[in-house]
């Protein structure tokens, strides 16, 4: 098979330019679904395809697949992608990696004048992040036809203005039921990403090969007590919100260390206070609350701990608690085909790598419930994600990317 050549610089200068697109002062990034920044960083990125001999279309919620025909265009195609959108004062790496390092492994490919059986295609999903609307993998979650048909209406953003608004106003038109994908659409995906942990840089290993997919299950959490004057209100008789709602994040907590098991964790990262007055008695609480695991019925155990720790914190604080599930996906094990293929374009490359699994969620838990999927990973300096000194070198880049490059060929025949 004939090695693909990745132009390394070319990656890493398209990567700097996509980073511009953003409201924020470098080197943090902020660009938020359908907004000024994600339009004109989609459209640069589409000329990016253009110019690079792909065909490109783009669906009613704004996913953007750039594609390269392969000798049978009537076979289920293979692809691979990530995310561009990127939460409040976040890296340059997260999610753009799988999607300008998809997009250089397809040209490296086609650099080498040998044509694929099955075409490939470069996926950029919308709004993996949940920063606008609440809810991550809006994309691939209609692709897979894993969001209700209402959402378009139902889900709205801070402001009110609804998906459909929101994705109308942005030039993405028709409806959200055209965006699902048929079972047998693609062959396989895999999905390039920093692996947003520290394991890797850890074990001086270049690569990881990722065999499953954590799940998130989001809780919201409203607590009614009483209010008053902090001063007249005595120790004895208070109902007091917020301190129920720390009990509630310390079960949270509790829970998931209860496990025994290295990869439950649960976190509460929203806490809103009501009044917020220093003088006064909280009367309301509103927290969130966040439990993964890559094994569905141990999570479940901890959201049925939490339940129940509600419920006593409730009785014995005098306040009231309810909770509502957010979203509750299942993990994903990824395709042992999928992962030999990955594995084998490391050792064609005489490249160190290990098995491991993903804690954080992608694109490519979702694409899992209707193509063949894994994930590979590279590392980030000090597994540092979501913050402005993320960071991954040209070189582990670049090497990431030849590896799916290898790795499409071999899928795609």
């Amino acid at each position: 098979m004939t090695i693909p050549r990745i132009d390394a610089d070319r990656l890493a200068a398209r990567l700097h330019a996509l980073a511009a697109f953003s409201t924020s002062q470098a080197p943090a990034v902020t660009r938020v679904v359908f907004t000024d920044e994600d339009r004109q960083a989609r459209a640069w990125f589409r000329a990016c395809c253009e110019e690079d001999g792909l065909t490109v279309r783009v669906d009613a919620v704004g996913n953007t697949f750039a594609r390269w025909d392969g000798t049978d265009p009537s076979l289920p195609a293979v692809a691979t992608g990530s995310h561009i959108d990127a939460i409040p004062n976040a890296g340059m790496y997260d999610g753009t990696v799988g999607v300008l390092g998809a997009l250089e492994a397809v040209s490296a490919l086609r650099a080498t004048g040998v044509v694929p059986r099955r075409s490939l295609e470069v996926v950029l999903f919308t709004s993996e992040e949940p920063t606008r609307f609440g809810i991550g993998c809006l994309g691939s979650r209609l692709l897979a036809g894993r969001l209700e048909a209402d959402s378009g209406t139902r889900l709205r953003d801070r402001d009110g203005v609804t998906l459909d608004e929101a994705r109308q106003a942005a030039g993405f038109t028709g409806d959200l039921a055209s965006v699902a994908l048929g079972p047998t659409h693609y062959a396989a995906f895999v999905e390039l990403h920093i692996e947003q942990g520290p394991l890797l840089e850890q074990r001086h290993i270049p690569l990881g090969v990722v065999t499953a997919i954590a799940a998130p299950a989001s809780l919201r959490v409203t607590v009614d007590g009483e209010g008053g004057h902090a001063g007249a209100v005595l120790m004895p008789d208070r109902r007091d919100a917020f301190l129920a709602a720390a009990e509630v994040a310390l079960a949270v907590e509790a829970a998931a260390v209860a496990t025994g098991a290295i990869d439950t964790v649960g976190t509460t990262g929203v806490c809103h206070v009501f009044p917020g007055a220093v003088n006064s008695v909280p009367s309301r609480c509103d927290v969130e609350i966040d439990v993964r695991d890559i094994d569905q019925a141990r999570r479940d155990a901890v959201l049925a701990r939490i339940a129940a720790a509600c419920a006593e914190i409730a009785a014995r604080r005098r306040v009231t608690i309810e909770t509502a599930v957010v979203n509750a996906d299942p993990p994903a094990a990824c395709d042992p085909a999928v992962v030999d293929a990955l594995t084998a374009s490391c050792e064609a490359l005489g490249l160190a790598h290990d098995r491991m699994i993903s804690r954080a969620y992608h694109d490519a838990l979702f694409m899992s419930r209707v193509a063949p999927t894994a994930m590979l990973f590279i590392p980030c300096r000090g597994g540092v994600s979501h913050r402005p000194d993320e960071y991954a070198s040209p070189e582990d880049i670049a090497r990431g990317a030849q590896v799916l490059a290898l790795t499409l060929a071999r899928l795609a025949g």
